[in-house]
């Protein structure tokens, strides 16, 4: 299975990747978000969640990135199926925009087959991914490997750790998690099913490392329940809390809340819309609680309403950044009104939210974070929780993925004070083998980013986002030179400078000079080769911009 492709020229491809027990993250390792995860068994592979994450402003316009499946669609006949641990954006977002490169099983729980659904429905994929529904603690047999699968808590129904069992050996791979005494919505943590996976022996755990520099525990969804029912009646304004979509039991501990304080609420956002289908379509959402559209809620008396909204990290089309900026055609939030953030921020999302809270406090909108109140509790586990789950499992070896580099050094320092004997450092592309109770990065494989750019899996190398980004920083410029069938000019050369100085501007050798020059001072015959004459223009104008600016070109060559 060591075969080459156009991808393996950049990387240290490893050999042997046909036989024994490997990791592969191709997404989610150094980052956090975009999760991708492989593990080989004798030349079978099992994909472990296919993620997304959000663009930034390093490429603008990207609203979606995905981890690059390059190396195991080339791999595919070998794919037994795809498991997905739960059902937030970084895990199963890139599902429906990959799948058809994949054409395997997507093995998953309940809430997340639900959420899916809509997801494959709106690609144009319905009907057509097999989705096996596994029940929760149930067991999933995936060509060599048998998966059980373990209920943790996390920000969302139904997370599940998987224990990844083998002929060489078991590999517990954590997901997203933490230990929630009171996770209000959803089972609790199986302890008993992790204790068991921990005497029957596990060769590695591969976990979450998102808090790892956060002591004591993630804390539990009930106190912030209580802590929003204070909150919210201190207040006789409009209130408007904006969090994380997919965190049902926030989610329903807001409506409480609101209910307690005597208000009606209304969901401001595609993507809570969705959610609460899918959590009352499987049950995880009580019957009682009445959702209003911002449009009716409008009409409701100030002290009365309570808006739940997208945006909670900044992002720009979402209904809070929309609010802010005047644009929402049916809410508006003046002097004496709220807006609380009830939820982290997500590292590289600090910029986006001060502006959101920026435009607010403008409006005399009254701002409320953590640093005010106690309104959100992580999903992710604290050192305490870390430890605790690594004196059950007792894995002889420990990889971190799920964080910063920063985050799985550290991750790594605590699974060795838990006195686990071996730990790896992988990035994306890291291909790792086990062997002989102890685990080695042996090589790496091709990995890299695609963004979904208008209804396409576009690579991040590819010349249309290259140009965007030198625009962007650099600027454009747009030259239309005619000229006869002999290469003579028909007119001024026109030049269009944008999103830049223009450098010949109010020059008595201007752009018709600069343009007249290069096209005459070819000779004859290749005046009338278009390719030539364009390569000439372009470069005569990248000399005018030399050396301060490296401008996108474009030229158009009209013969008349």
């Amino acid at each position: 299975m060591n075969r080459s492709s156009h991808h393996d020229t950049t990387t240290d491809f490893p050999k042997g990747l046909d036989h024994g027990l490997w990791f592969v993250p191709l997404g989610g390792a150094g980052e956090i978000g975009m999760n991708l995860n492989l593990f080989a068994c004798d030349g079978a592979w099992l994909m472990v969640d296919l993620g997304v994450t959000f663009g930034d402003e390093t490429i603008p316009g990207l609203d979606v990135v995905m981890a690059d499946p390059s190396f195991i669609v080339e791999r595919r006949e070998e794919l037994k199926g795809l498991i997905v641990t739960h059902a937030h954006e970084d895990h199963v977002g890139a599902v429906a925009y990959l799948w058809p490169q994949l054409m395997c099983p997507v093995y998953t729980t309940p809430f997340c087959a639900a959420f899916l659904e809509y997801k494959l429905k709106e690609a144009g994929l319905d009907g057509q991914v097999p989705v096996i529904v596994v029940p929760l603690g149930g067991r999933a047999d995936i060509g060599p490997f048998s998966v059980d699968f373990i209920t943790l808590t996390h920000s969302i129904p139904e997370p599940n750790a998987l224990a990844i069992r083998t002929r060489h050996g078991t590999i517990f791979h954590t997901g997203d998690w933490k230990f929630d005494p009171d996770p209000l919505v959803g089972e609790p943590t199986d302890f008993a099913a992790l204790n068991a996976v921990g005497d029957a022996g596990v060769l590695a755990l591969i976990g979450d490392s998102t808090n790892v520099f956060s002591e004591g525990e993630a804390g539990s969804e009930r106190d912030v329940r209580d802590s929003l029912i204070e909150l919210f009646g201190r207040y006789t304004g409009r209130i408007a809390v904006g969090c994380f979509a997919s965190n049902v039991a926030r989610l329903e501990s807001i409506c409480r809340a609101a209910a307690a304080n005597g208000r009606e609420v209304a969901l401001v956002g595609q993507s809570l819309w969705r959610i609460a289908e899918t959590a009352r379509r499987t049950g995880y959402l009580a019957a009682d609680l009445t959702f209003y559209k911002p449009e009716e809620a409008a009409f409701f008396p100030r002290d009365k309403v309570l808006y739940i909204c997208t945006g909670s990290q900044g992002e720009g089309r979402a209904a809070l950044m929309r609010i802010a900026s005047g644009q929402h055609q049916d809410v508006t939030l003046e002097e004496g009104d709220v807006v609380v953030f009830s939820s982290r921020i997500i590292p590289g999302n600090e910029k986006a939210i001060a502006k959101v809270q920026n435009h607010l406090a403008k409006l005399g909108v009254e701002v409320v974070t953590t640093r005010d109140h106690f309104i959100h509790v992580s999903g992710h586990p604290a050192r305490e929780e870390l430890r605790r789950m690594y004196q059950m499992i007792r894995p002889s070896i420990a990889i971190p993925v799920h964080g910063e580099a920063m985050h799985m050094r550290a991750h790594a320092a605590l699974a060795k004070e838990c006195q686990v004997p071996h730990t790896v450092l992988v990035e994306n592309g890291s291909a790792v083998k086990f062997e002989k109770g102890t685990a080695k990065v042996m090589g790496t494989v091709w990995s890299g980013r695609l963004a979904w750019e208008d209804g396409a899996v576009v690579p991040f190398a590819s010349a249309m986002l290259r140009d965007r980004k030198r625009m962007f920083y650099e600027g454009a410029a747009v030259a239309t030179v005619a000229l006869d069938e002999d290469g003579e000019l028909m007119g001024e050369p026109q030049v269009a400078v944008l999103g830049m100085a223009d450098p010949l501007e109010g020059k008595e050798r201007g752009w018709s000079f600069v343009l007249d020059t290069a096209v005459n001072r070819l000779p004859k015959k290749a005046r009338r080769d278009d390719v030539v004459v364009e390569e000439s223009v372009r470069s005569a104008i990248r000399k005018a911009f030399a050396p301060k600016r490296k401008p996108v070109v474009k030229v158009h060559i009209i013969r008349v």
